[in-house]
């Protein structure tokens, strides 16, 4: 008797890529507001994923405001100028200890926010290329 439901490994597969592209998307969106979520990574997340999954879904983000405006001119030149990335990580920082005090969060929650600061100051500093 044949099976009922039947996907393939490969269909199954770009689904998942399509799920994971999505997700990242509405993440990358959300950073654009909440300062803790990095809108560029997951936006480089969702070009990756989409690429993988759907060559539509692909041409169609490349061609969205967000990717123009969020990371199309960093793909292109793979660096930031020291104003970008100053103001970036002052605004990120800023936040970022603003939410530690207003909350008045616990240990464990100040390392992770100390961590992720660290992480990001990481790769501004020495991963991300500045531009003169």
């Amino acid at each position: 008797m044949p099976p009922i439901f039947t996907i393939s490994w490969r269909r199954f597969i770009k689904v998942g890529w399509l799920t994971l592209g999505f997700l990242s998307l509405v993440l990358g969106t959300a950073g654009i507001v909440l300062p803790l979520l990095p809108t560029v990574p997951f936006y480089m997340l969702t070009v990756f994923c989409f690429a993988k999954g759907s060559n539509r879904l692909h041409d169609w983000f490349r061609q969205s405001d967000l990717y123009k405006k969020h990371l199309a001119e960093f793909m292109e030149k793979k660096s930031m100028t020291l104003k970008t990335k100053t103001t970036i990580l002052s605004m990120a920082a800023t936040m970022m200890a603003f939410s530690v005090w207003i909350t008045d969060a616990p240990w464990p929650v100040c390392l992770a926010v100390a961590i992720v600061w660290c992480i990001q100051l990481y790769c501004f500093l020495f991963v991300i290329k500045t531009e003169r």
